[in-house]
């Protein structure tokens, strides 16, 4: 008798949920919002994967991590086999896991999103890397002999590490200088604990160390020494120096006691430990009504940020309609959940004060229209439509420039008009021979695979720049 044919399995049309804080709990604490997958849990979202044999979620990833061969290895069980699939091209899997944006990258285009909810790959990414770390930690990769070239790095952010890990990985001696007290770049000083804790940095730039890689902090390139000087003692040189010049709207009343940039307000919160208050006073404003302007996800940080450090308000004003805006949904998400006020299709026109301080911002109703060149529909304002939103504290996250110390203290570096160092987007190669340059820096801000990304693509062509000169 022959035996009934196998069934296929049954696939789950939604991702497996994760375990997140009660949203009246976090909101008052600095630990991490999603708790991560159990082991359990992890091995049923994997078993969604449909293992494809053009498997387009790999070319959504701009460091084209393995996806479905790391997915296969987790589903059976072989956690650390996962894990150092993933490292074949990303050095940092636990950071990637936690805040790219998935929705829009990997996930976007995996099969299952054309009927039902994609893969959570960032979440089966973030479980493997977080078994790393709990069975010891990273191990560091093969390296290449020695070959005497040396490789000087600026700025520790995303793309610097990435550039820096593949640089040493091919055997050469590699320094990465960097401007503030503590390496990491945006991803110490930009994005809050509650979304990416410090120790899961902090573990990765040790794991970059025990490559070899040398890390001077307090060097700021551009103003101690030039990138003329490295030039002198370094064979090659990447610039990742980022996009953290703030902007303001140039409305009146932003000079007044209690206006931040998002940049300032999330550094001093972040780099003077205010998520450890009262063991660290940091000297920022706790406002009892903060509002935020911008949409992004550093204003969803900064306006989350706010209630944990003590305000009893947070308010977005956002120009756009909900829909529109571009912060990650599970961002905005989390925010609705805490309790944020969204002041939606609404633009501020000034910034009231009493005695010097905030009390308010006045905003004008904004209608959309027509689309504009982003392809979404473009706010126009209502006339005596004027409304105020009470304040004590405001926050102006409205994007940021080209950090201009490298490009205005180097000689015949090419800038575009907008001040960004222009690079080749597939080799980062600019005007300067012996000079790359990727991230923020080129691109203006994006996200932090992105800009890891820029850094391999960087480290292959510096790589293969070293080669040539070492054979000529």
């Amino acid at each position: 008798m022959e035996s009934p044919a196998k069934q296929p399995k049954k696939i789950s049309p939604k991702k497996t949920p994760i375990p997140e804080q009660d949203p009246l709990v976090r909101k008052t604490n600095f630990e991490e919002v999603s708790l991560g997958y159990t082991p359990v849990q992890a091995k049923e979202e994997a078993g969604r994967c449909l293992q494809c044999r053009d498997p387009k979620c790999v070319t959504g990833c701009p460091v084209n991590v393995p996806i479905p061969r790391f997915i296969k290895a987790l589903r059976e069980g072989d956690f650390m086999g996962a894990i150092a699939i993933v490292r074949e091209a990303n050095l940092l899997p636990a950071v990637c896991g936690r805040v790219c944006p998935q929705e829009s990258q990997c996930e976007k285009l995996c099969t299952l999103a054309k009927k039902m909810e994609a893969v959570a790959i960032g979440r089966l990414e973030r479980f493997v890397a977080d078994q790393e770390m709990q069975n010891g930690g990273s191990n560091v990769p093969a390296i290449a002999p020695a070959t005497g070239r040396k490789a000087a790095i600026v700025g520790s952010g995303p793309s610097g590490l990435t550039c820096a890990y593949d640089l040493a990985r091919q055997g050469h001696s590699v320094t990465i200088f960097e401007a503030l007290h503590e390496p990491g770049g945006v991803l110490v000083y930009g994005i809050p604990e509650f979304r990416l804790p410090k120790k899961i940095v902090a573990r990765e730039i040790e794991a970059l160390k025990r490559m070899g890689v040398t890390i001077e902090t307090n060097a700021v390139v551009g103003k101690l020494i030039s990138i003329d000087e490295l030039m002198t003692e370094f064979d090659v040189c990447f610039i990742g120096t980022g996009a953290g010049l703030p902007r303001f709207m140039d409305i009146e009343g932003e000079h007044l006691n209690g206006v931040y940039s998002a940049n300032e307000f999330l550094t001093r919160i972040n780099l003077m430990r205010a998520y450890r208050f009262p063991e660290f006073d940091t000297p920022v404003k706790r406002g009892d009504r903060v509002a935020v302007v911008g949409g992004g996800n550093v204003a969803m940080d900064a306006a989350r940020t706010a209630l944990r450090i003590g305000a009893r308000e947070a308010t977005m004003i956002y120009r756009r309609s909900l829909a529109e805006l571009p912060a990650r949904k599970e961002e905005v998400h989390h925010a609705q959940e805490e309790g944020i006020r969204f002041e939606l299709c609404a633009n501020p026109v000034r910034i009231t004060g009493d005695g010097g301080a905030v009390t308010a911002v006045e905003c004008v109703r904004m209608d959309l229209c027509e689309l504009d060149a982003s392809g979404r529909k473009s706010p126009k304002p209502v006339a005596g439509s004027e409304f105020l939103v009470p304040a004590d504290v405001v926050i102006m996250a409205v994007g940021t420039g080209a950090n201009p110390l490298v490009p205005q203290s180097t000689k015949n570096l090419d800038v575009n008009h907008r001040k960004y160092i222009i690079a080749d987007e597939e080799t980062g190669r600019t005007s300067r021979d012996g000079v790359f340059a990727g991230g923020d820096i080129v691109t203006g801000s994006a996200t932090v695979i992105s800009a890891m990304g820029a850094g391999r693509k960087a480290a292959k062509a510096m790589h293969e720049y070293l080669t040539l000169r070492t054979r000529s």
